[in-house]
């Protein structure tokens, strides 16, 4: 196995998102994540980590993923979704089980790094 994670400029990745993942041609396992302070992106890079190992394992795919992702912004453009919402926790999400657990783990770090949840929320809220 190998994986190759990296720090970006928010506006460089694919889609409008703070972390993603996918396979490049090679099968080596791609995330990206915006540049933030260094916690903040390894607690987003952990999420990134546990929702790819859980929907791989499932069998949901990128592609369903994406798809989803690319779909609900459209929706949020239009105005049928808030603009603070996440994809992850939609009720049709193909990933939502995988998200919220990947969520839960991310509260945790902020609780033993001593970080406010609201605080963190909120920053990654205004990416």
């Amino acid at each position: 196995m190998e994986i190759h994670i990296k720090t970006i400029p928010q506006e460089n990745h694919r889609y409008e998102t703070i972390g993603d993942y996918w396979y490049d041609t090679e099968g080596v396992l791609q995330v990206r994540v915006t540049e933030m302070p260094e916690i903040y992106a390894k607690m987003v890079i952990v999420h990134e980590l546990i929702e790819e190992a859980l929907t791989k394992h499932r069998g949901c795919t990128e592609q369903e993923i994406m798809d989803f992702d690319l779909y609900y912004e459209s929706r949020r453009k239009q105005g049928l979704v808030d603009n603070i919402s996440e994809p992850g926790f939609d009720n049709n999400a193909p990933y939502l089980k995988e998200h919220t657990l990947s969520t839960s783990v991310e509260m945790q770090m902020c609780a033993l790094a001593g970080i406010s949840w609201n605080d963190y929320d909120n920053f990654i809220s205004r990416l």
